[in-house]
C-alpha cells in the first residue's frame, strides 16, 4: 500500500506519474466498493471479490511504479553519459603526446563497448598530440566502468627526440564527469561570465565564420569550460552549461571526500584527479595500477582499447573493500 505523501511523489514524476494516477484510480474505487458494503450487507461477499481484484491490480502497479524509481536512482548513480577530460601534465611535449595516446586508448576501448564518442573541445600542442581534450560519451554503464580512471596517469619512455637514449617520465591527468539528470549543484547565472569565439577546424564554412564557439566561466570557483563540436552557438552553450554542472559537482563531491577521507580508505583511490594512479612504462611492456598492485602487459593493444582486464579488475577490488582497507594500513 502507498501511502499518500509517497503516492504524491510518484504523480510528481513524469516516468511514475500515469502509474501513479491509475493507482490512485484503483484506490478510490476500493474504497466506494467497500462503503458500499457497509451500506448494504447483501452486497458484502460481491464488495470484497472486487476489493480483492482491485487489490491485486494495485500491487502490481506499486510493484512497476517501485521498479522504475530503482532504475531512476540507478541510473543517478551510475549515468549513462559521462565527459572524459584528459590534460597533459609534466613533460612537455612528451606530455602532450601521452595525452593523445590516453584518448586513442579510451576512445578504442568505447569502440569495444560500442559507446557513442563526440569530441566537446580540444587544444592542440605545436609539436603534436593534446594540451587538452574533452570527450562525452553515451553508452550503457560508461560511467560505471570509468569512474575509477580518474587521476594522474604516467608514461615511462625513450623520447623520439632523446639522444642519449633517457627515459623521460610524463603525465597527463584524466578526469570522469558523470551528466546526471538531477543536478546537485545550483549554478547562479549572475556567477557566470560567457565568451564566444570561431570553432577552429572542420565542419563547414559556418564554423568558421560564426561565433559558434562557447566559454563559460563560472566566477566563483574559477571553473571554466568550453564547447566548439555543435554547429550552433546555442547548442554549444547548452553543451558547455552540461558541462560545467558536472565539473561543479565533481569539485563538491571531490572537496567533501577530502573531509571523509578517513572513512574513504576502504575505497579504490580518492577520486582526486591529482593522486597517481597508473604507470605505462613502454620499455617493459607493462603499464601498473599503483591503487590495487596489479601490472599488465601488451601496452600495444592496451592503448588501441584493449583495457578490459584492467577495467575489470579494479571493479572487482573495488567490490572487497576490505582488501584495499589492509593494503592502505600495510
Amino acid at each position: 500500500m502507498i501511502d499518500a505523501t509517497t503516492l504524491q511523489k510518484f504523480k510528481e514524476n513524469q516516468r511514475t506519474m500515469f502509474l501513479a494516477q491509475h493507482y490512485e484510480d484503483l484506490l478510490c474505487k476500493k474504497e466506494e466498493v467497500l462503503s458500499m458494503a457497509q451500506d448494504d450487507v447483501s452486497m458484502k461477499e460481491l464488495a470484497e471479490e472486487e476489493s480483492n481484484g482491485l487489490t491485486v491490480q494495485m500491487n502490481d502497479l506499486e510493484k512497476q511504479i517501485r521498479d522504475i524509481v530503482k532504475e531512476e536512482q540507478q541510473e543517478d548513480e551510475f549515468p549513462n553519459e559521462i565527459i572524459l577530460e584528459i590534460r597533459a601534465g609534466a613533460g612537455g611535449e612528451e606530455a602532450a603526446l601521452f595525452a593523445e595516446d590516453l584518448t586513442r586508448m579510451y576512445e578504442g576501448y568505447a569502440a569495444r563497448r560500442g559507446w557513442n564518442v563526440k569530441k566537446t573541445a580540444e587544444s592542440l600542442a605545436t609539436m603534436g598530440g593534446y594540451k587538452e581534450v574533452s570527450l562525452q560519451v553515451r553508452g550503457k554503464d560508461v560511467y560505471k566502468d570509468l569512474r575509477f580512471e580518474t587521476g594522474v596517469h604516467r608514461v615511462q619512455r625513450i623520447p623520439a627526440t632523446e639522444k642519449m637514449g633517457r627515459v623521460h617520465t610524463s603525465t597527463a591527468s584524466v578526469a570522469i564527469l558523470p551528466i546526471r539528470k538531477k543536478q546537485k549543484f545550483e549554478i547562479n547565472p549572475v556567477d557566470l561570465e560567457m565568451e564566444f569565439s570561431r570553432s577552429g577546424g572542420a565542419g563547414g564554412q559556418n564554423v568558421n565564420k560564426v561565433e559558434t564557439a562557447v566559454r563559460i566561466i563560472h566566477k566563483p570557483t574559477g571553473v571554466d569550460v568550453r564547447s566548439t563540436s555543435e554547429r550552433s552557438q546555442l547548442k554549444n552553450r547548452e553543451q558547455a552549461m552540461s558541462i560545467l554542472q558536472a565539473k561543479l559537482e565533481a569539485l563538491q563531491e571531490e572537496q567533501e571526500a577530502k573531509k571523509l577521507s578517513q572513512d574513504r580508505k576502504g575505497q579504490i583511490g580518492t577520486g582526486d584527479r591529482s593522486e597517481k594512479i597508473r604507470t605505462y612504462n613502454i620499455l617493459q611492456d607493462r603499464v601498473t595500477d599503483h591503487r590495487i598492485k596489479e601490472s599488465w602487459h601488451n601496452l600495444e593493444g592496451i592503448f588501441a582499447g584493449d583495457i578490459d582486464t584492467v577495467i575489470k579488475s579494479i571493479q572487482e577490488r573495488s567490490a572487497r573493500p576490505e582488501e584495499t582497507q589492509e593494503e592502505s594500513v600495510a
